[in-house]
């Protein structure tokens, strides 16, 4: 087998610029799929790289079937992905493409697991949704800490906070409510309000004394605290990609519980 085709679709915006960045310093050259063919080629030359360009409509189902083959890998960072993210993760599966996104939306990774598991490995590809800043870091810390403590481990929790340097001991900030404004994306803002209107779900038992299983629950139904370093910190309940992974290799668990705390104090 040749080297692998990478595809980077949304290096023009802000997470696909830091991919393409991180690529290009690795001797990688990604392919550039996007809408505009004017604006990749001046984002190539911007990083003084001749790169090649596809333009495609991320709704275009035949597009993608046009430009994917098997063992690509396709890394996609536009969003809203519960919007505009099915068709690109559907054409990977359907071509045995190796597919990442940068995804925020619990309900579009639950969607894609259940929808395109069996598809893509079926072709022998590989589908990894949210691989970014939500949710890698509670499932990487909640892995190892449940080895640690081992079958006697039944819960975890896992919390998300904006910290900022200038103020002290980063680690120690509280936001404010302005912080989730000014040190965010419009995208990421954008996704924020688009995953609030989905249905959520958490993993527990339904009732006591049930099993524990992935039930529907809208986001921010709860309000959970996290203490770190003396400092406590309140979050929103949050569908999580830990909800879908942690149980599968830790069958002992009865609940898992993801918090968003960027909303300020």
């Amino acid at each position: 087998m040749g080297k692998r085709w990478i595809v980077l679709l949304g290096a023009t915006g802000y997470t696909g610029q830091r991919v393409l960045r991180e690529l290009l310093a690795r001797g990688e050259k990604p392919t550039l799929a996007g809408r505009s063919r004017t604006r990749m080629l001046a984002l190539a030359d911007t990083f003084e790289a001749e790169l090649p360009v596809f333009e495609v409509d991320a709704s275009s189902a035949s597009d993608f079937a046009r430009l994917l083959e098997p063992s690509d890998v396709v890394l996609f960072t536009v969003g809203p992905f519960t919007h505009v993210g099915m068709v690109p993760v559907t054409a990977a599966a359907r071509a045995g493409a190796h597919y990442f996104d940068s995804a925020g939306e619990g309900p579009f990774a639950r969607r894609v697991r259940d929808e395109l598991d069996s598809v893509a490995a079926a072709r022998g590809a590989t589908l990894v949704p949210s691989f970014g800043y939500d949710y890698v870091p509670g499932n990487l810390a909640g892995a190892p800490a449940l080895d640690t403590a081992g079958e006697r481990a039944r819960h975890v929790e896992s919390g998300y906070f904006i910290t900022r340097s200038g103020h002290g001991d980063k680690l120690l900030y509280r936001s404010t409510l302005r912080d989730s404004y000014t040190l965010t994306t419009a995208g990421t803002r954008q996704t924020l309000v688009a995953a609030a209107a989905e249905n959520g779900f958490a993993y527990r038992p339904a009732r006591p004394g049930q099993p524990p299983r992935l039930i529907d629950e809208r986001a921010a139904k709860r309000v959970r605290t996290f203490r770190y370093a003396g400092v406590k910190r309140s979050a929103l309940t949050v569908p999580g990609t830990e909800h879908l992974g942690l149980p599968a290799v830790f069958p002992q668990l009865e609940s898992v519980e993801v918090g968003l705390g960027w909303l300020g104090r």
